[in-house]
């Protein structure tokens, strides 16, 4: 019985709350403009900090009829100013206001207000957008956030008119003009080539910009002048070796990734300076030897620190809050330092509990984490001299497989492109990572709608084959079966094209291995290699297909697939007289192959190939000024004088 009672008293006592709400949102609908602005003024006072107010007022139905006040043009300033101002005030409240806000399609309202003349309306409304937009439930792409929307603001002269504003004597109003261009600079080269001769009061934005980040400055003065100058090199305005990217930036975030910076302020720090050195070596290798930064990072991992009171309990809730960010933020800048620079790479996976820390990034549930984590396993996966130690001790290939098998397809590219690094001919991982199962995950790649994981699949497939054994290559073929590798073949973009061909080439490598494939995929390869000779494609496509035809030659019985194929001969004689002399080259060592005299059958192949007008081809060759195709032309010549 005692539930069945329940629901009506709760009833009761939410429609009294609402009761006694409710002759606030009747005032607005009064006829006597005078009595309405009352009653806005009245509600505003009656908001202010009361939750339980604000949401009482929502369900009443209080936002449609401010807004519908707001937007009135028959409605004093004055009413449209307090209008705007308990609008604010409610999105101040829970995020539920503001879903209810944004529901009423409060901001095209907000917008329009501030087309007024009046600046005090204009301010209020301003105030509103941003309560709104700071919410993390608002979308983000209700407001300008991508590139086009970058240069809408330029285009509409947001560069001249907020200018002058860094000069202002005001620190808030200089602050505000500073993180606009920021925003507006970054990975946006048309902005910053602009930037960087703009001036105010005679001076240059790059000047007023190294002078803000001194270390006299608010530190959140000195980052953000600091991200404006990262932009600007990176979107190529200033060079990367210009003094006040090398002796103030740089400089300056470093000093932000140290101990003594808010955890906040080192995590920005970081990730401006990974994005700052991201491409450029001699920026990697200045960073790395600047105030011990690469042993500096590896406290980003020491959060949340041990709690020994109860009052660090307020700290730990705060380090918990950031360590993942700070992790992610570490991640990035290792994968940034040890882009290119082996010593660097080596002092990185020197550093303490280093591996071990990647391999645990690899599987921790914030997506931003793993996927920093991958990129620096990526990065470090380009040495050599790693992916035969470090790598091999501490098995990242078993979470790395873990990380392929489910995850977005962010994580998946950076992953992928790891693997075909890891299956490089000389790694030591190469083995396990076949056993448990690689081939078919890499085939699956292949058909991925994302181009860079096509691109991915191929590559890894194509490492894998290379010098394999021929079970290896049988599954890498049963895998893929002959209708996706014709798929691939026919793939509009050339990087796939061109790593399927290296693929065919590291599987048709040798001669039981050729002769095995030709006896069981012969017929499907002759003809996608024609397929591609006939089409349009570059140089260094035809290039590898010749190469291609070049290896099926030096089979004992496949070469027979090409002498029996008189399309494919008079393309390969078409080949030896090409104005390209890598074409010819490559077509030559077809022929090589076919008429070498010490294996069976080479008497007939030279009749058929001397009775197509090869040998004549070969004299003129002979008199080649390019000293490979001269050379390569007297040697096929020889066969026929032995």
């Amino acid at each position: 019985m005692a539930c069945v009672l329940e629901a009506p008293l709760r009833m009761s006592v939410l429609s009294e709350v609402t009761a006694s709400s409710r002759h606030y949102v009747d005032r607005l609908f009064d006829l006597d403009p005078q009595k309405v602005l009352q009653g806005v003024i009245d509600m505003k006072n009656a908001v202010i900090g009361n939750n339980k107010q604000k949401a009482n007022l929502i369900v009443l139905g209080a936002v449609p009829r401010l807004l519908y006040l707001l937007q009135q043009e028959t409605s004093s300033t004055e009413l449209r100013t307090e209008c705007a101002v308990v609008l604010g005030s409610l999105a101040m409240g829970t995020e539920n206001n503001v879903k209810s806000l944004l529901d009423c399609h409060i901001i095209p309202a907000l917008l329009q207000g501030l087309l007024s003349p009046d600046l005090k309306f204009i301010e209020a409304c301003l105030r509103c957008l941003r309560t709104i937009f700071i919410s993390p439930v608002t979308p983000e792409d209700l407001l300008y956030t991508g590139p086009d929307h970058q240069t809408i603001l330029f285009n509409h002269g947001a560069v001249q008119n907020i200018a002058h504003l860094l000069v202002s004597t005001s620190y808030k109003v200089r602050m505000q003009a500073l993180k606009c261009f920021s925003v507006l600079a970054f990975e946006n080269p048309q902005v910053s080539m602009t930037l960087v001769n703009v001036t105010v009061d005679g001076e240059l934005l790059p000047q007023i910009f190294v002078k803000m980040l001194q270390r006299d400055k608010p530190i959140e003065m000195q980052l953000t002048s600091a991200k404006c100058l990262t932009s600007m090199c990176r979107a190529g305005a200033i060079r990367t070796d210009d003094p006040c990217i090398v002796l103030k930036t740089l400089p300056c975030l470093v000093r932000m990734c140290s101990k003594d910076r808010l955890l906040e302020e080192r995590v920005e720090g970081a990730e401006t300076l990974a994005y700052l050195i991201e491409t450029d070596v001699e920026l990697q290798r200045m960073a790395s030897i600047t105030d011990h930064l690469i042993v500096m990072l590896a406290d980003y991992f020491k959060y949340p620190s041990s709690v020994s009171a109860i009052t660090d309990i307020k700290r730990l809730d705060h380090d918990l809050k950031h360590a993942h960010e700070l992790r992610q933020a570490a991640f990035k800048l290792y994968a940034s330092l040890g882009a290119n620079d082996e010593d660097i790479r080596k002092k990185i996976i020197e550093t303490e509990n280093m591996m071990d820390r990647i391999v645990n990034g690899l599987s921790e549930s914030s997506i931003k984490v793993r996927l920093a984590a991958v990129r620096c396993l990526h990065s470090l996966s380009r040495s050599v001299q790693q992916l035969r130690t470090s790598f091999q001790d501490h098995a990242v290939w078993k979470p790395l497989m873990k990380v392929l098998q489910n995850a977005p397809n962010e994580i998946l590219v950076v992953a992928s492109s790891t693997l075909c690094n890891l299956l490089l001919e000389f790694s030591p991982s190469k083995e396990p990572i076949l056993e448990s199962g690689a081939i078919e995950l890499l085939c699956s790649l292949t058909q991925s709608e994302n181009l860079a994981l096509r691109v991915n699949g191929i590559w890894a497939l194509m490492n894998m084959a290379f010098q394999a054994e021929q079970k290896i290559k049988s599954d890498i073929l049963r895998g893929l079966s002959t209708e996706q590798l014709f798929q691939l073949l026919s793939d509009s973009d050339v990087n796939v094209l061109m790593k399927t061909l290296g693929l065919l080439r590291n599987l048709l490598s040798t001669r039981p291995h050729i002769d095995h494939i030709m006896s069981t995929h012969g017929k499907q390869i002759m003809q996608a290699v024609t397929l591609i000779l006939e089409g349009e494609h570059n140089i260094e496509v035809k290039e590898q297909t010749l190469c291609i035809l070049a290896n099926i030659a030096d089979g004992t019985t496949a070469k027979e697939l090409i002498m029996t194929n008189d399309d494919i001969l008079q393309k390969i004689k078409y080949y030896m007289s090409h104005s390209n002399a890598k074409l010819q080259l490559a077509a030559m060592f077809c022929i090589s192959n076919l008429i070498w005299n010490e294996e069976e059958g080479s008497q007939e192949r030279q009749d058929k190939l001397r009775d197509m007008g090869i040998v004549d081809i070969l004299h003129k060759l002979s008199q080649s000024s390019d000293p490979n195709l001269c050379d390569k032309a007297k040697t096929a010549l020889q066969q026929y004088l032995a």
